[in-house]
């Protein structure tokens, strides 16, 4: 099923066209499909069923509290990186005990708090780590749920910033050094060991770095059982990638499959975790935007529009390419070249380059792909306030985040008149 296609020359969003959807919220904006939403999931739930696993979704890609409800009402579990992402989960209606807390620089206050909560695992990054939680469940009384994220020295073969598995990333336990933390842990008495945990990358295309690392994370099982140390739990990570332009990125039927192969030829009946974040958001959504300006420049075509970096960061961040599309597909248009910029003070504030576009002004596109790390990653730069996010369910549609205003922005920053006195 496509869940954005055009219709009578209009480019829709399940049954809502999206010049509705631009009059009702305006642009920049971010539209989701529901129905895709959960297809996806629903896609790894059943490549797994056979298995006992559990998907825990990532908060990161898109932490929207209405996208978080609709994966709590889908049975999702959660993997998040923050205090903030915990109280997002519980605030949507998720569990806490189907919750998993990654992430290196976890506080005092946010091990705490997940303590209380009663987190399914904290997944620890470092022996300084590990001693701090251990601190914080004897102040409280409790024993806490740990499994050591190992950091496998695996390619993941993506882009620099979103490749975790390699030794000299600030992710992880160096896996030579895995076993020995393991030992201390087992002998702390508020510290219960439930597994191990491992995560290489972002937007990975091809099936064998992911099947290297379960592969290495079963002989480091292995090899703590000899030690008498026993492991619950396998948790894989994420990473799987989607489509933007030309990846082949295997699908989720093949990479639940290719799980399933790996874990029967080892013998391997631990229970496992998946963690999908862009393999579920990334494809269910859009961003909408509206052209300001046609400019020709000397050497240049540019179409101006109210979309800017500060609203969608990933192809400044990551050199990333997102197909972008008309809304309204014109008869008697010529197609030029175009690179597609907002109003944003930086040279590095596009949308894409050199794209082939029958555009005027007014008219509006659409940024594909943009469901993950999209309006997650914005910010108020050049003091433009966040863009409005949809969600859209067939024929209706609602908006599930409100477009800042520039006065809730001002509203809460102050002058300290009291330290600034003038002379």
């Amino acid at each position: 099923m496509k869940f954005f296609e055009y219709r009578d020359n209009l480019l829709h969003a399940e049954d809502v066209a999206l010049p509705i959807i631009a009059e009702s919220v305006g642009t920049p904006c971010y539209i989701y499909s529901q129905a895709a939403l959960e297809q996806n999931w629903r896609s790894f739930d059943e490549g797994l069923k056979e298995r006992d696993a559990t998907i825990f979704y990532s908060v990161k890609a898109n932490s929207n509290l209405a996208v978080l409800a609709l994966m709590a009402r889908l049975g999702s579990g959660f993997d998040i990186v923050s205090g903030g992402e915990l109280q997002r989960v519980i605030r949507a209606g998720g569990r806490p005990e189907k919750t998993i807390f990654s992430g290196v620089g976890k506080s005092e206050e946010e091990i705490r708090l997940a303590l209380e909560l009663g987190i399914f695992s904290l997944n620890i990054e470092s022996d300084a780590e590990l001693t701090r939680i251990h601190e914080i469940a004897s102040e409280l009384g409790v024993t806490a749920p740990i499994s050591i994220r190992v950091n496998p020295d695996v390619d993941a073969e993506t882009h620099p910033h979103i490749s975790t598995g390699l030794r000299e990333a600030k992710f992880g336990i160096p896996f030579g050094d895995a076993r020995k933390i393991y030992q201390t842990a087992a002998k702390l008495d508020h510290i219960n060991i439930l597994g191990i945990a491992v995560h290489i990358g972002s937007q990975i295309t091809s099936l064998a770095p992911i099947m290297n690392a379960l592969e290495r994370i079963i002989d480091l099982s292995e090899e703590l059982a000899s030690d008498g140390i026993k492991i619950q739990h396998l948790d894989l990570g994420g990473g799987l990638g989607v489509k933007y332009q030309d990846e082949q990125p295997p699908d989720i039927a093949q990479y639940c499959e290719a799980i399933g192969e790996v874990l029967d030829r080892r013998n391997c009946r631990l229970s496992i975790s998946v963690e999908p974040g862009r393999s579920i958001t990334a494809q269910a959504g859009i961003m909408l935007s509206k052209v300001e300006y046609i400019k020709k420049a000397e050497i240049k075509n540019f179409a101006i529009v109210d979309g800017a970096m500060n609203d969608l960061l990933r192809p400044v961040l990551y050199d990333a390419w997102m197909e972008i599309i008309p809304v309204a597909l014109g008869e008697g248009r010529k197609e030029e070249i175009y690179d597609i910029v907002g109003p944003v003070c930086e040279t590095g504030d596009y949308l894409g380059l050199n794209r082939a576009l029958a555009v005027r002004s007014g008219d509006l596109i659409a940024v594909c792909g943009a469901g993950a790390y999209g309006a997650v990653m914005s910010s108020n730069y050049n003091s433009r306030p966040k863009p409005a996010e949809v969600m859209v369910s067939g024929d209706m549609f609602e908006q599930i985040r409100v477009r800042e205003s520039i006065e809730h922005i001002l509203d809460i920053e102050d002058i300290p008149k009291r330290l600034m006195p003038i002379a």
